[in-house]
């Protein structure tokens, strides 16, 4: 299977998991990215039915729209029932590296007002130690240098990702060379570094359940 087709398949499989939400009329929220993407597409067949949605970027939200979705602010929804996003990494822990479309922020505090979150993500991306993908870390402009300082402390090499400003206004540092052995540790250690927005550690709040494409079906890893 191609990795669209990894893509797809588990995008179908968290349909599945989140239909009987859909049908109670509950909010879902909706993460960014390509496997998001997908599972957006597929959404739309629920369209007569699906309440709302929140979305963790404004492409997620396009994308929505031009399904005839509707897109609620988070403010006006309380609590979401289930949030359904994709994953750069992630372990065995259901700790995970996001943030490689720059929407992290966002994503994570949608995944912190969710019930459930359901992560979708290709075989590839399930790693034994969290690391390999860059780190995303979304930083105030004018505490660039200092944070990257700070990060450089940690034993990371942040580059800045240049080009990119975050749906919030900022600007992202991606850490290279930085296995993590504490991610729920190392998580914490970056916020408080004064500057930083959050970086990409899903970590304190993890997935709740990870749907995962291989070549032998959708695997089901739970919390």
């Amino acid at each position: 299977m191609t990795q669209d087709e990894l893509k797809l398949a588990v995008a179908q499989a968290a349909i599945d998991h989140i239909t009987p939400a859909i049908l109670d009329g509950e909010i879902i929220g909706i993460g960014t990215g390509s496997t998001a993407n997908f599972f957006i597409d597929l959404l739309a067949k629920f369209k007569g039915d699906i309440k709302g949605t929140v979305a963790s970027s404004e492409a997620s939200a396009q994308r929505l729209r031009k399904h005839g979705i509707e897109v609620f602010e988070l403010n006006t929804t309380g609590t979401i029932a289930v949030y359904v996003d994709g994953a750069d990494e992630a372990n065995e822990r259901l700790e995970l590296i996001k943030g490689g479309g720059a929407a992290l922020t966002r994503e994570k505090i949608v995944a912190a007002a969710s019930k459930e979150f359901v992560c979708i993500a290709d075989g590839s991306k399930l790693v034994g130690q969290l690391g390999a993908f860059p780190l995303p870390v979304e930083v105030i402009p004018m505490a660039r240098s200092y944070v990257a300082r700070e990060l450089v402390k940690l034993g990371g090499n942040p580059v800045y990702r240049e080009g990119v400003v975050t749906d919030n206004g900022n600007i992202i540092i991606d850490v290279y060379d930085f296995m993590i052995s504490t991610p729920r540790k190392t998580e914490e250690e970056i916020n408080n570094i004064t500057g930083v927005v959050t970086n990409g550690l899903f970590a304190c709040r993890p997935a709740d359940i990870l749907l995962l494409g291989t070549a032998d079906g959708v695997k089901i890893l739970k919390a």
